[in-house]
């Protein structure tokens, strides 16, 4: 069992899964609310910092496999966004929309935020847009997130972790 304290609230994990016992109300409602839309197991949790504002980013995998995202505002909870990953760019839902390369995006992201990728994720927007997320890791350790669009090349949204707990967190220990 994994536990952690962050801003007041403990989160607990069990393997792949977290709860929240306590103190964090944007994001029990968050959680909340999540889970009324879509049944499966919470596999990570990250806070993010999005301009200023404080953000959650929650992943959920359904029991066909598949993986969700949702932003939520992590003071009032409210879901923003939502968007589902693919395994590849190869996938149908992904291909259909991308014109640009994942190197092309790779190099545009770089180019903004210099450093290592270490992980690419392709997600399919609520919309049917795609988009590439690349997780790049600067010289001080500091993790940005850099979305670039599929069809435009076009940086679309930026985050800074804060923190993360959940599968790929314990992947990498």
């Amino acid at each position: 069992m994994n536990k952690s304290i962050i801003n007041g609230a403990l989160i607990i994990a069990f393997g792949a899964s977290f709860s929240v016992q306590a103190g964090d109300n944007g994001l029990e409602k968050c959680i909340a609310d999540i889970q009324a839309q879509k049944s499966g197991d919470l596999v990570k949790l990250e806070k993010l910092n999005v301009k200023g504002k404080a953000v959650y980013e929650i992943e959920l995998k359904d029991a066909n496999g598949f993986e969700w995202e949702y932003m939520c505002d992590a003071n009032s909870g409210k879901i923003f966004e939502t968007e589902s990953e693919v395994s590849s760019p190869n996938s149908l839902a992904f291909k259909s929309k991308m014109k640009v390369t994942e190197e092309d995006a790779k190099a545009t992201a770089l180019k903004a935020y210099p450093g290592v990728v270490e992980e690419v994720e392709y997600e399919v927007e609520a919309n049917g847009d795609t988009s590439y997320e690349f997780d790049i890791v600067d010289s001080k350790g500091v993790e940005t997130k850099v979305e670039v669009d599929a069809a435009t090349g076009k940086i679309t949204e930026v985050a800074i972790e804060e923190w993360e707990i959940g599968e790929e967190a314990d992947e990498r220990r």
